[in-house]
């Protein structure tokens, strides 16, 4: 059974309905994509009653996909959803094609040129109100997230709330972020920096956080003065159009331009945003694979990019390492949203004193999950399934290739025999360190035991893999956590003492090193990535002193 479902108030639906019921019309002759292949049961589970929030949210059996400024059928494929814990189809979405885009793209375009003279806290202020609206919707948002996605109940709900509050931290942002005032070599001389929006910023976001990633990025280039156009992942169309509803009412209440624009579709779509000259900045969230090749299309017409790419994170559980809360931390990292998330722990990598211990009180705590596994939507649910069939196949294969290269499974490695695309956690000792299989990212609840001399060591095998994403080291020793820290340290964009690798707050810049593509989100100064700086000379002398003394006679 589905645990309670927390609906809003009465006039939740009723809000939305003015742009959520236009009608899409299609021929006998549209294609029909299957988003997952799974699907199973009779229905859709947006006529269930047991999911009404998704009416809640504007959901009908057939969406449309592409936002304009209006609610349109878009051109490209229809595409199903499924619900990855038992196989049925949610609901349908019309999703958008290049034409879409470009229809998108010129949208967004001329809205920035209103937006952009707004004064930064008005902007702010919108975006304080998007805050709220998604307050209001909070509760069968992230159950939206859970179902499409797969991630459980309190996950689903804690994304949206990621988005609410990098709202709050925009709204802060819009009277704060600013430029420098610099000391000038030439007499009567001031240079100054201002920093100004670039235009239209292209989001392209991931499964795994179909609704939060958008957020961290919309809510600081809103704020900055740019448009944003949306490009959600093709597997959870779902959550784009929901969120993109509630973004696009409250411009509609502010008589604003659309200054938020969703063409959900493929990867036309996808190409068509790293190509167009018009998408000023490309944010980009997704494989390392696909994004070498985003990286290279924007470099080629001369654009920015930001890429949040692969994790291959290692936990160092050092000798003096406060045991029960790394045993805490490490379960977390690993079993969280079933291994599906950029920042779940891959590698543990642990002193050889503590290794055997460390080993047999994970393998228990991983036997008693399996207590606790079932639908994400369901109270009692701490672990959920696999996105889709594909990471299902993807988990197979690695279980098998670690076998080969000499892992052995202490726990876990096989399919869950129920509806639905569950696996079971695993944990594989036996490898060496630097094993292809290890030094490779697999997208699934899969660690790597590893038994490690000293902190110099461990070190090492955390930097020899080609993502640089997040990483964490357990010490009580001052001496430890501060070679942790330093340029013989983490190699990685995010580097922890004593908490978990998996997850980050919103106050602090998310992102990696090398193959993860280094770009950041969120916090600290990463809004200067939606911005273009001026450097300012102002001369308030009546002279005209060349710079360096130079004296041309």
């Amino acid at each position: 059974m589905l645990g309670a479902l927390v609906r809003c108030g009465a006039n939740t639906t009723t809000r939305l309905q003015p742009i959520v019921r236009s009608a899409v019309r299609r021929s006998a002759q549209t294609p029909v994509r299957i988003v997952r292949t799974m699907a199973t049961g009779p229905g859709f589970l947006v006529d269930d009653s047991r999911y009404g929030f998704l009416r809640e949210l504007g959901l009908d059996r057939l969406n449309n996909g592409v936002y304009d400024g209006a609610w349109v059928a878009g051109q490209g494929e229809i595409v199903r959803s499924i619900d990855p814990a038992s196989g049925r189809v949610i609901a349908e979405v019309a999703t958008g094609n290049e034409a879409d885009a470009d229809r998108c793209i010129a949208t967004g375009v001329r809205a920035y040129e209103e937006w952009r003279h707004l004064p930064a806290p008005y902007r702010g202020e919108i975006v304080r109100q998007i805050g709220d609206e998604l307050r209001k919707y909070r509760e069968p948002l992230g159950q939206l997230v859970s179902l499409e996605m797969g991630k459980i109940r309190a996950e689903g709900i804690g994304e949206v709330q990621e988005f609410v509050d990098i709202c709050d931290y925009a709204v802060g942002l819009s009277r704060m972020y600013a430029g420098q005032i610099l000391p000038s070599e030439r007499a009567g001389h001031t240079i100054l920096e201002k920093w100004n929006p670039l235009g239209l910023v292209g989001i392209i976001s991931a499964f795994n956080f179909p609704c939060a990633v958008f957020g961290w990025n919309a809510a600081i280039a809103l704020t900055v003065g740019d448009s944003v156009l949306w490009k959600g992942a093709p597997s959870t169309p779902l959550v784009s159009v929901a969120t993109t509803r509630i973004v696009a009412e409250v411009l509609r209440r502010n008589k604003l331009p659309p200054v938020v624009t969703l063409c959900q579709g493929g990867t036309d779509v996808g190409r068509r945003l790293a190509s167009d000259d018009r998408v000023r900045l490309l944010s980009f969230t997704g494989s390392t694979a696909i994004g070498r090749e985003v990286g290279v299309e924007v470099q080629r017409r001369f654009g920015r990019v930001l890429l949040e790419l692969g994790g291959n994170n290692a936990l160092i559980i050092n000798e003096d390492a406060p045991a029960e809360m790394a045993l805490d931390a490490a379960f977390f990292g690993c079993i969280g949203t079933a291994g599906q998330r950029c920042t779940s722990t891959r590698r543990l990598i642990i002193h050889e004193r503590l290794y055997e211990q460390f080993r047999g009180k994970l393998v228990s705590r991983y036997g008693a999950l399996l207590k606790r596994v079932g639908h994400p939507l369901d109270a009692a649910t701490l672990y959920g399934p696999l996105h889709n069939e594909r990471a299902v196949e993807a988990y197979r294969q690695t279980i098998a290739e670690a076998v080969q290269q000499g892992g052995r499974i202490e726990c876990g490695g096989k399919v869950l025999e129920r509806e639905g695309c569950f696996v079971e956690p695993t944990i594989i000792s036996g490898l060496a360190h630097n094993a292809p299989v290890v030094l490779r990212e697999t997208f699934a609840p899969i660690v790597y035991l590893f038994k490690a001399r000293n902190l110099t060591e461990a070190i090492e095998w955390n930097n020899e893999v080609d993502q640089g994403l997040s990483s964490s080291l357990f010490t009580a020793n001052v001496l430890s956590a501060f070679q942790w820290i330093g340029e013989a340290g983490s190699d990685c964009g995010i580097v922890n003492i004593n908490t978990s690798p998996s997850g980050a707050e919103i106050g602090g810049a998310f992102g990696g090193e090398k193959h993860t593509g280094g770009g950041r989100e969120s916090g600290s100064d990463a809004w200067k990535q939606y911005v273009r700086r001026s450097t300012i000379t102002v001369n308030h002398s009546p002279n005209l002193p060349l710079a360096q003394g130079i004296v041309f006679e």
